[in-house]
């Protein structure tokens, strides 16, 4: 039986439990949060055992083998590093730091303290990207992979996001796009080339090349404050594929002008894309089996991408 406890008590966390509560030999613990309302009602709806005062409590009263933190991006350094404190296994909800510097602090934390701690880039377990990816891996061709990414902090500033985290948007909520080069692309970066660089006074287009020592190539395309979809796009000499919107897939082979659809997981569309499975995967690295989580390590090479994008560094 694994036992599974949360930190943090909003939508992420919600989506969270509906997973874990349909998986057989799986025990929901426990939850803390700073609005102990919330913890309730949450505690009442999944009849959680225990709600509880800090995460110290957390884990003298459960004592649980996985821990799913889902808090705001400015609070995730200071949950990380108390929970590194217990010998339970963090799934840290995405980004893991408001920014490169944020993230490389968590990183290192968790190496000091040992800690066994994955991160949720719950787009990596789409059913979409899990059958591109194994339909891809039969071609030895040279892929061109193009990420279009489209943010709009002003209306994250209107929702009442920190002035903080929208100063650091593109680690916040262009990491899911950007992400999707760590695992597409083969083999080493070896440069990247900013044609439209970043201009913070006047953010609008944001235009990368990325050369990989494989020989694939990608394209980072991003407008900020101006309309436009998040899509993937992976083409060879063979087929290609487009993901658009990301929790669906088409693919086109040469010679053809139609895309067919790719086939879709029914956990998919019954949980929030992707999540279903990325619990799967956190229950195979508590027992030590081969799993697909992304470590604190990964998720920090897609940080320094998005440095890369933006910062030129």
């Amino acid at each position: 039986m694994t036992k599974v406890s949360f930190v943090g008590a909003g939508y992420m966390t919600s989506e969270h439990l509906k997973v874990f509560a349909e998986i057989s030999d799986v025990k929901l613990e426990g939850i803390y949060s700073r609005t102990r309302s919330k913890s309730e009602a949450l505690a009442q709806r999944f009849d959680l055992s225990a709600v509880c005062d800090s995460i110290s409590d957390l884990y003298q009263r459960t004592k649980a083998d996985l821990l799913v933190i889902s808090v705001p991006e400015l609070a995730v350094r200071e949950v990380c590093l108390e929970a590194f404190k217990y010998p339970w296994t963090c799934l840290i909800e995405k980004p893991a730091g408001y920014n490169y510097e944020d993230a490389e602090t968590i990183v290192s934390a968790a190496k000091n303290s040992n800690s066994k701690a994955y991160v949720a880039l719950n787009r990596r377990h789409y059913s979409a990207t899990i059958n591109v990816l194994n339909d891809i891996s039969t071609i030895n061709q040279t892929r061109l992979i193009h990420v279009y990414d489209q943010e709009n902090p002003k209306a994250a500033l209107a929702a009442g996001q920190p002035e903080l985290v929208v100063e650091n948007w593109m680690y916040a909520n262009s990491i899911h796009m950007i992400d999707y080069f760590s695992f597409l692309g083969r083999g080493n970066i070896v440069n990247v080339e900013n044609i439209i660089p970043w201009n913070p006074k006047k953010p609008e287009f944001v235009l990368s090349k990325i050369s990989y020592d494989s020989g694939d190539i990608g394209i980072y395309e991003a407008v900020w404050n101006a309309p436009g979809p998040w899509s993937v796009v992976i083409t060879t000499e063979e087929k290609r594929w487009e993901m658009r919107p990301l929790e669906q897939a088409f693919v086109q082979n040469y010679g053809s002008r139609k895309q067919e659809p790719v086939s879709i997981s029914e956990w998919d569309t019954k949980f929030k894309a992707g999540l279903r499975v990325q619990a799967e995967e956190a229950i195979k690295a508590i027992s030590g089996k081969l799993h697909n989580l992304p470590t604190l390590d990964d998720a920090l090479e897609s940080m320094k991408l998005v440095k890369a994008f933006y910062f030129g560094c």
